[in-house]
């Protein structure tokens, strides 16, 4: 996974050592102390199969819209998004997550490169407090340390980026997903506080200018 971040099963796989029962079940607590969070947990909304022709045919700017365009642009398989079964409140954590992801990525606007999956799973980081997220984002750093020196202005920035998008925002998890497709994007990120154009005014801001660095252009 170091060497090659794209390889999707391999990651998730490694959510069972990252995030053991003892782990999940502070996460519990954690989203429970949320009310959203915590009605999520008592209700259980689930992505579930898409409609996939009632999507096509939304109006371009609504969420369900943007949704099936992400999937289709990016070659991911609508009917190949996990499924997975609930009976907990731990496995519901997981099942959510996993079938929200790339939600999350039309909501936070980030791409499906790595520089992109770093700023979701910073956002989930710090919406959430995952130990896989945090895990993810070691690695995706220790490839980018490794073998891919020349990106990490990008991957960092798009960390950043995500991690002040998530603890600025409303809480996203447990959204009745099912219930906003027709809703144009832009009303759904202002339900949950994604204020995509404030954020990215302001991270260059504390940035500041970039400075001439040799070393920089060295590298």
């Amino acid at each position: 996974m170091l060497k090659d971040p794209s390889r999707l099963p391999d990651i998730i796989d490694l959510a069972r050592v990252l995030v053991p029962p003892t782990a999940m079940r502070r996460i519990v607590e954690r989203l429970m102390q949320s009310p959203s969070c915590a009605r999520a947990l008592a209700e259980r909304p689930r992505v579930g199969r898409l409609p996939l022709a009632t999507l096509r045919a939304l109006p371009e700017g609504t969420l369900g819209r943007a949704f099936i365009d992400h999937l289709e642009r990016n070659g991911l398989d609508p009917d190949a998004l996990p499924q997975r079964e609930a009976h907990t409140p731990e496995d519901y954590v997981r099942a959510h997550l996993l079938e929200s992801h790339d939600l999350w990525h039309v909501l936070t606007g980030f791409d499906t490169d790595v520089a992109g999956e770093l700023g979701v799973q910073a956002f989930s980081l710090a919406q959430v407090g995952s130990p896989f997220a945090l895990g993810i984002l070691t690695g995706g750093l220790a490839n980018t340390l490794l073998y891919a020196f020349s990106e990490r202005d990008a991957r960092v920035q798009a960390l950043a980026r995500g991690w002040v998008l998530g603890r600025r925002a409303r809480p996203v998890f447990g959204a009745p997903w099912r219930e906003l497709w027709a809703c144009p994007l832009e009303e759904v990120r202002q339900r949950y506080g994604l204020d995509l154009l404030a954020v990215d005014a302001l991270l260059p801001v504390l940035m500041g200018p970039v400075k001439d660095d040799p070393a920089r252009r060295a590298a």
